[in-house]
C-alpha cells in the first residue's frame, strides 16, 4: 500500500473513530416486535426494546385507537432487553393499521415488525427513525422478505463500528492490493461459517463474551500494526489472511446474535440466512469500495506525504484505545 493509500485509510479511520466515540458499537440492534394472529381478529403481541448502555430504549409503542385489551401486559426484565406481552382485539384486522414507535426518531435504532397470519402466511417490515410508525401490510411474498433481511443485513454491517473498525485495521497492516483481496476473503469466509452454524443452532455462544473478545481481537490488530512499524515480527503482518480467519469466525458470532435478536420466519430460516449474510458482505464491500475509492482519489495529491507518520500512529492508538474501552465496558456487563 502507497503512502498515500495509507494517509487516506488513517484519515478515513480518524472520521470513523470521531463518530464511533459517540455511539456504542452494534448500536443497530434493533427494536422487534412479533404479531401473532391466533383467531381472525385476536392477536398476541411481543414487543421487545433493547438495553443500550444500561438504559433502555425511549421508544414507547402506539396502537391503533380501535385495540381492544384482551389482556394486562406481562414484562420480562432481561439482561439486554425488556420484553412485554399481551393480547389485544381488531375485529376489522390489522393489515392496513397504523403502529406508531413513538420516540423512535431521537434514536438511531431500527424496529423489526413481523406480522404472523392466521393462515400462515406473513409479512415483515423495517422501520426507521426517519418514519417512525409502519402501516401493516398484506402478507408478504418471498422476495419481500428476503429484501427485508438483506437490508437489514447491510445496516448491521454499517453500523457496526467495530466490525468496521476491524476491517480498517486490516487496511493498515496489509501492503498490497492482492494481499487485502485474499485477507477480506478470508474473513467473509470464516466469518459466513460460524454465521450458519450459530444461527442453525449447531454451535451458540453468548453474546456479550462474544463481543467482549471481538474488542479485544481490535486491540490485538491495533498493537500487531505498532509492531510491524516498528520492524518487529509480526504474524499478522506476514499471514494477515490468517489472522483475518481466525478472528472472521468469532466476528461471525457476533452477526449471528444480531440476526438471532431479529427472529427467523418460520418456514424461511434458510432464505433470511442466506439474504442477512448476503447483506453483510454487500456493506463490507460498500465500505472498503469507499475507502479503496477515496484512496485513488489521493494519488493526485502529493502533498499529503507529509502527515504520513503522524496519521499512521494517530490513527493505530485511536483505534486501540477506543476498542479497549469497549472491551472494558463489555467485560463489565459479563458481571
Amino acid at each position: 500500500m502507497t503512502t498515500t493509500m495509507r494517509i487516506l485509510t488513517n484519515t478515513l479511520a480518524l472520521l470513523l473513530l470521531c463518530f464511533a466515540g459517540s455511539a456504542v458499537a452494534h448500536d443497530a440492534r434493533p427494536a422487534y416486535l412479533q404479531i401473532d394472529e391466533t383467531t381472525p381478529g385476536d392477536y398476541t403481541l411481543l414487543w421487545r426494546t433493547p438495553v443500550k448502555s444500561g438504559r433502555l430504549l425511549p421508544v414507547a409503542l402506539g396502537l391503533p385507537e380501535r385495540t381492544q385489551p384482551l389482556s394486562d401486559p406481562i414484562t420480562q426484565h432481561l439482561q439486554d432487553s425488556l420484553i412485554e406481552r399481551r393480547r389485544i382485539r381488531l375485529a376489522t384486522g390489522l393489515a392496513g393499521e397504523r403502529i406508531d414507535f413513538n420516540g423512535l426518531q431521537a434514536t438511531i435504532t431500527d424496529v423489526l415488525v413481523r406480522v404472523q397470519y392466521n393462515d400462515g402466511s406473513q409479512s415483515t417490515a423495517l422501520v426507521q427513525p426517519s418514519q417512525p410508525w409502519v402501516e401493516i401490510p398484506q402478507p408478504q411474498s418471498t422476495t419481500g422478505i428476503a429484501l427485508s433481511y438483506l437490508r437489514h443485513g447491510v445496516d448491521h454491517i454499517l453500523f457496526g463500528f467495530d466490525h468496521l473498525l476491524f476491517v480498517l485495521a486490516l487496511l493498515l497492516i496489509v501492503r498490497n492490493t492482492r494481499t487485502l483481496l485474499w485477507t477480506v476473503t478470508a474473513f467473509t469466509l470464516a466469518h459466513s461459517i460460524t454465521l450458519t452454524l450459530s444461527t442453525l443452532g449447531v454451535v451458540r455462544l453468548s453474546s456479550i463474551p462474544v463481543e467482549s473478545v471481538i474488542a479485544l481481537s481490535i486491540v490485538l490488530l491495533a498493537t500487531e500494526i505498532i509492531r510491524a512499524r516498528e520492524g518487529k515480527p509480526s504474524a499478522t503482518a506476514r499471514w494477515p489472511w490468517l489472522v483475518a480467519f481466525s478472528f472472521g469466525l468469532l466476528h461471525g458470532f457476533g452477526f449471528a446474535g444480531a440476526l438471532n435478536e431479529l427472529g427467523l420466519p418460520e418456514g424461511d430460516i434458510p432464505l433470511a440466512l442466506f439474504t442477512f449474510n448476503l447483506g453483510v458482505e454487500l456493506g463490507q464491500l460498500i465500505f472498503i469500495a469507499i475507502v479503496l475509492g477515496a484512496i485513488a482519489l489521493a494519488r493526485r495529491f502529493s502533498a499529503l506525504d507529509t502527515a504520513r507518520r503522524h496519521s499512521l500512529t494517530a490513527t493505530t492508538y485511536g483505534i486501540g484505545c477506543l476498542a479497549a474501552f469497549w472491551f472494558c465496558e463489555r467485560v463489565v456487563q459479563i458481571f
